[in-house]
């Protein structure tokens, strides 16, 4: 994983460089998003693997499925395709959203919930979770019927446990160490 990671740096630090310089993050977010997910995608890793494929052949194909691509675009796209690194494209917006988010002061939050929130309970729950981090919170929430009840959030590397079946592991370990 870390290999991977050292590999797609420099080509998301480039765009990111490049998109600041544009004030066009968001647009250059949802570029690298759509180029991700094609290159993610199952069946054209395996065309990405194929070594009959031209290297031309090959940007047309990414190029066609990614829908409009300024030029800028275009020109990540092929330098990708001759370096033969378009499997690194999930990585490389990972890494580019990473960027962004610092920039722009904002930190994704994991909230993890037993039962599905009502808009404004997360409204509620992020507002408070900004007042404790002093940044601008992007939740991501999934459900986890085994959290009983309650919620978990992770950012960063930041871990607050509200749940049910946390405070029962809590009490679990305490009672074993006495």
């Amino acid at each position: 994983m870390a290999e991977i990671t050292t590999l797609a740096r420099p080509y998301a630090e480039a765009v990111f460089r490049l998109a600041d310089a544009g004030k066009s993050l968001s647009a250059w977010s949802g570029t690298l998003g759509r180029m991700a997910q094609v290159a993610g995608h199952a069946d054209m890793q395996a065309v990405i693997g194929d070594p009959k494929l031209t290297a031309d052949k090959l940007y047309g194909l990414m190029a066609s499925l990614c829908g409009e691509l300024n030029a800028e675009a275009q020109s990540f796209l092929r330098v990708l395709v001759a370096n033969d690194r378009l499997l690194l494209l999930p990585q490389i917006r990972l890494t580019f959203e990473a960027l962004k988010n610092e920039r722009e002061g904002v930190v994704d939050a994991e909230i993890t919930t037993a039962f599905a929130f009502e808009d404004a309970q997360l409204a509620t729950l992020v507002a408070d979770l900004e007042k404790r981090f002093k940044r601008k919170i992007n939740p991501q929430v999934t459900i986890d019927k085994s959290l009983i009840g309650g919620v978990r959030v992770v950012v960063g590397d930041e871990v607050i446990d509200a749940s049910v079946r946390g405070k029962l592991n809590a009490m679990a370990s305490g009672l074993l160490s006495s």
